[in-house]
C-alpha cells in the first residue's frame, strides 16, 4: 500500500543484502516513519513480542524471515539444534497469533529437507519470500471477494455512503500488503463505491487511532475516529451498515480470537441486525482446535500498557505519560473469542463461508481427517 504516495510492504529483504530484512517499527506511527533493519533471531523475537510488528499476517511473515536468519547464523556441526532452538524462541513470542507458528512449523518441514547448510539457507529465504508473497495474494483475493458484500449494501443504498466499522488495525500494517478486515475497503475505494469507515481508537496500543487512521488517510479513504465504546451507539441510530474484523487464530469451527473488544461489537451487531464479517487469510486457521472459548490461548500482557500512554507533544515530540492513579492494578487480556454463532461470515481467500466446521471444511476439503 501507499505511504506518500511510495508503494510499501511491511517487511522485506534489503535489496542489497539479503541477510538484512527491513520492517517499518510501528510503534512511531502516525507520528513517524521508521524503517528497522533486523540482523539475528533475537532482534526479530523482540520485534515480534514488543510490537514493532504486529498482525496476524505480519507476526507470520517475521517469523519466516527469522528461521532465514537462524539458519543463516546456524553452525555447521550442530545446525539443527541451533533452527530449533531458534523455532523456540520465536513460538514464545505471541502465543494467541497462529500465524506465528504456522510460519515456523512451514520453515522447519521445508529446511529439514536440505541435506546441506548452504541448501538450507538458500530453501529458507525462498519459504520466507513465498510466506511474505502469498500472504500478500491471499489478502488481495480476500479483498476481492468482500467487495461483493460492499457492493450489494451500495446498490440497496441507491450510492449512498456504505459505512462499515472495524476493531483494531488488520490493515495492511498488520500483515505484508492489503490487510484482511481492510482490504474490501481498499477495494470498495479503489472500484469508485462511496465508502465511510468508522474507526475504533483500540485502546491499550490504540491500533485504530495510530494505525488505521494513518493507513486509510494515506490511501484517501473517508473514515472517522470514534473511542472504542461508540460503535453499539452507532448501531443503535442505523449508522452502521456492517462491521469487518480480523482476527489472529480462528477454528475450523468459526470461533474468532481477535484484538480484545470484538466481542462486543459482534454482540451489538447482532442485537441491531447488522452483518458482522471477520476477514482472514487461510493461514489463520486452527485446524486442531474445535472450541474457541476453551482451547484458543488469550496472550495476557504488561500491566504497563495499560497505565501509560504514548503520543506526540505540541513540539513534536514523542512522550508517554501515565495515565491512572500510582499502585492501581490493572489488567491486560490481548484478545477475546467471539462465538461463531455471532458471526455472519468468514471471508478468505477462497470465498465467503459461514463460521460452522461443515461449510469451513467443505471449502478447505483437504484439511478434512
Amino acid at each position: 500500500m501507499n505511504v506518500n504516495k511510495t508503494h510499501y510492504r511491511t517487511i522485506w529483504p534489503d535489496p542489497d543484502n539479503s541477510k538484512i530484512i527491513k520492517i517499518i517499527d510501528q510503534r512511531f506511527l502516525p507520528h513517524q516513519f521508521v524503517v528497522e533493519d533486523l540482523h539475528t533471531v533475537e532482534d526479530f523475537a523482540r520485534a515480534i513480542k514488543d510490537m514493532h510488528v504486529r498482525g496476524a499476517g505480519l507476526i507470520g511473515a517475521t517469523a519466516a524471515f527469522a528461521m532465514y536468519c537462524s539458519v543463516l547464523t546456524a553452525p555447521e556441526k550442530d545446525c539443527d539444534t541451533h533452527i530449533h532452538n531458534s523455532a523456540q524462541v520465536l513460538a514464545a513470542t505471541r502465543p494467541t497469533a497462529k500465524n506465528l507458528t504456522w510460519a515456523i512449523e512451514r520453515q522447519l518441514k521445508e529446511i529439514s529437507k536440505e541435506p546441506s547448510l548452504e541448501a538450507k539457507k538458500q530453501r529458507a529465504f525462498e519459504v520466507a519470500c513465498e510466506v511474505a508473497d502469498e500472504d500478500a495474494l491471499f489478502c488481495k483475493q480476500i479483498g476481492e471477494h468482500g467487495l461483493k458484500i460492499i457492493k450489494d449494501i451500495s446498490r440497496k443504498k441507491g450510492g449512498q455512503p456504505v459505512n462499515v466499522l472495524t476493531h483494531c488495525n488488520a490493515g495492511w500494517l498488520a500483515f505484508v500488503d492489503y490487510g484482511s478486515a481492510t482490504a474490501p475497503i481498499y477495494a470498495a475505494h479503489h472500484a469508485g463505491i462511496n465508502i465511510h469507515v468508522w474507526v475504533d481508537e483500540t485502546r491499550p496500543w490504540l491500533q485504530g487511532a495510530k494505525l488505521t487512521a494513518w493507513e486509510l488517510k494515506e490511501e484517501g479513504v473517508p473514515h472517522t475516529l470514534i473511542p472504542d465504546n461508540t460503535g453499539g451507539h452507532l448501531m443503535q441510530h442505523d449508522m452502521v451498515d456492517l462491521v469487518i474484523v480480523g482476527t489472529d487464530r480462528t477454528t475450523y469451527t468459526g470461533d474468532v480470537a481477535n484484538k480484545i473488544g470484538t466481542y462486543l461489537k459482534a454482540l451489538a451487531a447482532r442485537d441491531n441486525t447488522i452483518p458482522f464479517y471477520v476477514a482472514l487469510p487461510s493461514s489463520t486457521f486452527d485446524w486442531e482446535i474445535e472450541n474457541g472459548l476453551k482451547d484458543i490461548p488469550i496472550e495476557k500482557r504488561s500491566e504497563e500498557e495499560v497505565h501509560r500512554i504514548t503520543g506526540m507533544t505540541q513540539d513534536n515530540h514523542l512522550e508517554t505519560v501515565t495515565i491512572s492513579p500510582a499502585e492501581t492494578k490493572a489488567v491486560n487480556y490481548g484478545f477475546d473469542v467471539t462465538p461463531a454463532r455471532l458471526i455472519t461470515g468468514l471471508i478468505t481467500e477462497r470465498g465467503v463461508v459461514a463460521a460452522n466446521k461443515k461449510d469451513i471444511l467443505n471449502l478447505f476439503p483437504e484439511k478434512k481427517k
